[in-house]
């Protein structure tokens, strides 16, 4: 199966249509142990992904593999209660289908949200930080093969990958919510596996403020589609080397639980104004 074949998102598309009366404006991805959001969508129409056409399963705890379509903040959201990663074995064309579903749904705006290892040593486990750019070092990109014009341009400008003007529609939201909101650099590796303490030092040389395993694909595929993006990354651990202790995935969902209430009134703030 290609998944940029304009016949498969049509499908997937056309089967989440007929399930719902509503025309999401706004997409949501929800990074591991976020996807607790979806329970403040109002009228929410939930479809497991293993009943949609062509997408692929969520395997990951803290990943519910659900899609939700339905009204937050007042806005018609479709939110991904989980997402894939090329660690489970998907290519990034399939981690990143989903972005084009939501497209062809008529969603114009882009939340993309992670879990992710805080490399900037001012930061701390529990921040929030508004991605600004990122950096893709996992070898792989989803526009890699034939180009379909009808999807974008053979070679999309990445130079404002996460919208400037959403960047300053989110510190604003922070500041009228009075928390600190972290913006920098988001890096990507393809996983599973934790960074050494070396490769840590590598990313924070190259510029890095956070690494994670996901997020990059969909904002290439996003911004081929033509959609704005804003990227948010909850700090759920200090990468390797910069604290005296082993890193762990337990870790990563138990810190999302305890800044879910900052969390989600942050995201019910800013929903409106995307």
């Amino acid at each position: 199966m290609n998944p940029l074949n304009a016949t498969h998102i049509q499908e997937a598309a056309q089967f989440i249509a007929s399930r719902t009366g509503d025309k999401p404006e706004v997409g949501l991805i929800m990074g591991s142990g976020l996807g607790m959001l979806g329970d403040y969508i109002e009228g929410a129409v939930t479809i497991p992904y293993e009943e949609i056409p062509h997408f692929p399963i969520s395997t990951v705890e803290g990943h519910a593999g659900e899609l939700m379509i339905g009204k937050l903040a007042g806005r018609s959201v479709v939110l991904m209660r989980g997402r894939f990663h090329m660690y489970e074995g998907y290519g990034p064309e399939l981690t990143s289908f989903p972005v084009r579903v939501m497209k062809a749904l008529g969603v114009a705006k882009l939340l993309v949200t992670n879990a992710a290892g805080g490399i900037n040593t001012e930061y701390e486990a529990g921040d929030l930080m508004l991605i600004s750019d990122h950096i893709n070092l996992t070898g792989r990109n989803p526009l890699v093969g034939p180009n379909d014009n009808e999807l974008g341009v053979r070679f999309p400008d990445m130079s404002e990958a996460y919208s400037r003007r959403l960047r300053a529609i989110a510190r604003s939201t922070a500041e009228d919510q009075g928390f600190t909101l972290r913006e920098g650099v988001y890096l990507a590796v393809i996983g599973p596996s934790f960074e050494t303490p070396a490769e840590i030092r590598m990313m924070r040389i190259m510029g890095a403020d956070a690494v994670g395993m996901s997020t990059v694909p969909e904002v290439i595929a996003a911004r081929h589609s033509g959609l704005e993006v804003i990227g948010i990354s909850c700090i759920t651990n200090m990468a390797a080397g910069i604290l005296d202790q082993p890193l762990s995935h337990t870790e990563v969902i138990e810190t999302t639980e305890r800044v879910k209430t900052l969390f989600i009134n942050y995201v019910n703030a800013l929903i409106p104004q995307l």
